[in-house]
């Protein structure tokens, strides 16, 4: 007999699996290339009046996804022939190959379709893998920008780019295998930490809209004065939506109170803006506070902070009700510390030189604005999270129920009496009495109750007295003797009513349930004794 076992196809091996997360390296690289070269070369085949041919778009389109990756570039085409950097990066432009790398790595540990049960790395593994072979295309984009206009400064393009690409495969990784935690502790770490830093970033938005708002016109003329044309437009408004998010870490810098650079020997703060600033024709910079000290309203920017590093607290305390007041602290410092950390590597990319001499410091300083954030989170997030724990370890306090006063009885209501008189033959206020009708049937129904209370007592003192006569040995209808029927005998009332119903009505003596049902014999009638005749004349008469 021939036994047929199904073995499950197996394609490849763990080799296999590695080579398949390195070609998603890869992959998610090109994607970021492609994406970006499809914006440039639309730009430059929609501008009326092109510079360079497509391998400057090329040179151009490398030189863009490395400035994504944190990757200085240097501008050759200067006036004096000096090399000038370039190292403001884009956020919302960096966020694209950040999500792509993510994705390649998450899904390097998925199970695949239907669960199928298909060969798949270690996690150290799949980000090894997936980093290898995006940063492989990346050393091949460096390679090749350096015969452009804009090649990269290899200092940082060995820097930067692997701890990205690393970290985004990191996490990955940790979002496929279902983010998993250590303890409870490191749960709520990170989540109060992005709570944070989402709210600085948030406020540092709106610090950022408001003054740019209220200089609309000029924010309006600085753009139409960029570019003539459509396409030259389109290309500004492009590059003012990818610094959008540099603008509102400018601003959550600005309330941090360190602020930011605008050129070397300026600096703005909410105490006002000092030294001489060199501001370029941009859109964005129209935000900029005037020259001067500041008001209230600049001073209102520390209230991003002090918001940011009490929700922080709150929400360590709110998961800290059953920790102790040490393991709450620690909680609290390493949320901070994880915000301010973030911060930082924010705050170093959204700044950087825009060119030599005074544009080499241009934007919030990196290690300035992480300090801020480490103490305003740590002075004002601590606090908040050990009162937050405390207030839910409160007892409460047992509710105050007063004592219950005595509620005299209600009074009898009287009889009402029929309506007579002036008041029934007026018109006046109609009277609530009931008829008289009503009344002399209610008085009717009440003298039939009472009566057959009053008859059901008569037949129970009846059935007790014949009762006791039994016992006693006396006549039938005769009282025994030494008997009061008001003695208080204790069987009275289980004889007068032994089921407990204070409906039963005793009329007709019917034997109980505990009497014989034989009939007791009828007693012989005793004959009269006759009479001694009495003589009609009194003795010695006559």
């Amino acid at each position: 007999m021939t036994h047929v076992t199904e073995h499950p196809l197996v394609q490849g091996g763990r080799s296999a699996a590695l080579a398949a997360a390195c070609v998603r390296g890869g992959v998610a690289a090109g994607l970021g290339l492609g994406a970006l070269a499809v914006l440039v070369i639309a730009a430059w085949i929609s501008s009326p009046f092109p510079d360079g041919g497509p391998h400057d778009v090329l040179h151009t389109v490398a030189g863009l996804w490395l400035l994504a990756h944190g990757v200085d570039l240097l501008r050759t085409d200067t006036l004096s022939d000096v090399p000038a950097p370039l190292g403001v990066v884009p956020l919302l432009l960096a966020a694209l190959p950040v999500w792509l790398v993510h994705r390649a790595a998450r899904d390097t540990l998925d199970p695949g379709a239907g669960g199928r049960n298909r060969p798949r790395p270690s996690p150290s593994g799949a980000i090894g893998a997936v980093a290898g072979g995006y940063l492989l295309v990346t050393a091949a984009v460096v390679l090749y920008s350096e015969s452009g206009p804009l090649p990269a400064d290899l200092v940082t393009a060995g820097l930067w780019p692997p701890a990205v690409v690393t970290g985004a495969a990191a996490a990955g990784v940790w979002t496929a295998l279902g983010r998993p935690f250590p303890g409870p502790r490191w749960a709520v770490l990170p989540r109060a930490a992005g709570l944070g830093l989402v709210t600085l970033l948030a406020g540092g938005a709106m610090a950022a809209t408001v003054p740019l708002v209220l200089r609309a016109d000029r924010a309006q003329g600085l753009f139409l004065g960029l570019a003539g044309e459509w396409s030259g437009r389109a290309a500004v408004l492009l590059l003012v939506l990818a610094l959008l998010p540099n603008a509102a870490v400018w601003g959550a810098a600005y309330g941090l109170g360190p602020g930011f650079a605008l050129g070397t020997g300026a600096l703005a703060t909410p105490l006002g803006l000092a030294g001489d600033p060199a501001v370029p024709p941009f859109p964005l910079l129209a935000a900029v506070p005037a020259e001067g000290r500041g008001t209230w309203l600049h001073w209102s920017a520390a209230a991003v902070p002090l918001v940011a590093a009490v929700l922080l607290g709150h929400r360590v305390g709110r998961s800290a009700r059953t920790w102790s007041v040490r393991d709450t602290a620690l909680t609290a410092l390493g949320a901070a510390g994880a915000c301010a950390a973030a911060f930082t590597a924010l705050a170093g990319a959204a700044g950087g030189p825009l060119g030599s001499g005074r544009l080499s410091a241009f934007g919030p300083v990196w290690w300035q604005a992480g300090a801020a954030a480490a103490l305003w989170t740590v002075c004002a997030g601590v606090p908040t999270a050990l009162g937050v724990r405390a207030w839910g370890r409160r007892s409460p306090r047992p509710k105050h129920v007063p004592a219950p006063v005595p509620t005299a009885p209600a009074p009898t209501e009287a009889e009402p009496e029929p309506e007579t008189g002036e008041g029934a033959a007026t018109g006046g206020k109609p009277s609530r009495m009931p008829s008289l009708k009503w009344v002399r049937l209610r008085d009717r129904g009440r003298d039939r109750d009472r009566g057959r209370d009053r008859d059901r007592d008569r037949g129970r003192t009846r059935n007790r007295f014949r009762l006791r006569g039994r016992r006693s040995g006396a006549a039938p209808g005769t009282q025994g003797p030494g008997t009061d029927p008001y003695d208080g005998d204790p069987y009275d009332d289980l004889y007068g009513d032994p089921f407990g119903d204070t409906g039963y009505e005793p009329y007709d003596f019917l034997p109980a349930a505990w009497e014989p049902t034989a009939k007791p014999k009828p007693e012989p009638k005793a004959k009269p004794k006759p009479q001694p005749e009495q003589d009609s004349e009194a003795p010695g008469g006559a």
